[in-house]
């Protein structure tokens, strides 16, 4: 069995043993929403951790421990935000996408300082990466918001009530 596919089992147990921890249900569409931005996040994080090291090993290295440490993390996050009270509209998007990346870029920045041994290179890392990830994560957002992939038909209604009630109240 190589490395990653390894890692991925180990970070998928770990979730695993964290929502039995935490009483709380595995949904599929947070794994798959969480999946889906771990592989754009991680082809981000590669791309800028090579050009502020210089090195595509570090690079590599950086991204590889992120795309596991952030997978654990942004389950937590959508798990979280999925309970919230907030009604889905662009400013609750802004707010995750704002919430999320606080925690990513602290994230990146811990361990792109760890392997690369240099603090300074962390935070470069994390800086550089801020800006596009933010970008990156609204379009993921919004997209999602468009998919049905594991809601079912009542969550699905009750999502589609509240957005046409806040659109009938912002054209009163």
């Amino acid at each position: 069995m190589n490395l990653e596919y390894r890692s991925l089992l180990i970070g998928l147990n770990f979730t695993v043993l964290l929502d039995n921890k935490l009483n709380m249900k595995i949904s599929k569409r947070h794994l798959a929403k969480s999946l889906t931005w771990r592989c754009i996040g991680s082809i981000d994080t590669l791309i800028f951790a090579w050009l502020v090291t210089g090195s595509i090993n570090e690079g590599i290295n950086v991204s590889l421990i992120t795309t596991f440490t952030k997978l654990i993390w942004y389950y937590i996050h959508e798990q979280a935000w999925f309970k919230s009270g907030m009604a889905d509209s662009n400013k609750r998007h802004i707010m995750k996408t704002f919430s999320w990346r606080f925690f990513g870029t602290i994230d990146t920045v811990v361990f792109g300082w760890l392997i690369t041994g240099n603090p300074l290179i962390g935070l470069k890392i994390g800086l550089f990466e801020t800006v596009s990830k933010m970008l990156l994560y609204f379009g993921h957002e919004k997209l999602w918001y468009k998919i049905n992939y594991g809601l079912d038909k009542r969550n699905r209604s009750i999502r589609l009530k509240i957005h046409q009630e806040e659109r009938s109240e912002k054209n009163k």
